[in-house]
Parts: structure tokens; sequence; C-alpha cells
């Protein structure tokens, strides 16, 4: 029995690590832009499923652009 907790252990470890990993990717010091990622995703699947996928075209580039600028005015400001 003592070799299942040592496994379960691991396995938990395991799962941990590659959360933290995803985490510190995805997130990393600027969990806004992560947040607007999603938004800028859902906004564009809304859209599609709306059936306005040349609208979708247009706008996504533009939501992007949109984020970036206003992450890099923001990060102007703390600095």
């Amino acid at each position: 029995m003592p070799e299942q907790a040592g496994d379960a252990s691991l396995v938990r470890r395991s799962l941990v690590a590659f959360g933290r990993f995803w985490w510190d990717f995805l997130v990393g010091d600027t969990p806004e832009l992560f947040v607007g990622m999603l938004v800028v995703v859902g906004v564009v699947v809304l859209l599609v499923h709306l059936g306005a996928r040349d609208a979708a075209i247009g706008v996504a580039p533009a939501l992007v652009i949109a984020l970036l600028v206003g992450s890099s005015l923001r990060g102007r400001q703390g600095a």
C-alpha cells in the first residue's frame, strides 16, 4: 500500500507542476493581457457564431492592436 501513496503523491506533484507551468506561461507578469486575449477570442467566437464571420475577421486584429496599445501605454505609465 505505501507504494500507491507515493505514486499518488508523485502524480499530484506532477499535476501541480504542470498547472504552475501553464499559469506562468500564459499569465506570467501581465494577467491583463491574458484576460484581454480571452475577451478577444470570446468576441470573435461570438461574432462567428452569430454569422458575422466577415466582421470577426476585421474586428479581431483591431481588438488585438487596441489591447497591445493599451498595455504599452499602461506599461509606460508605470516606468
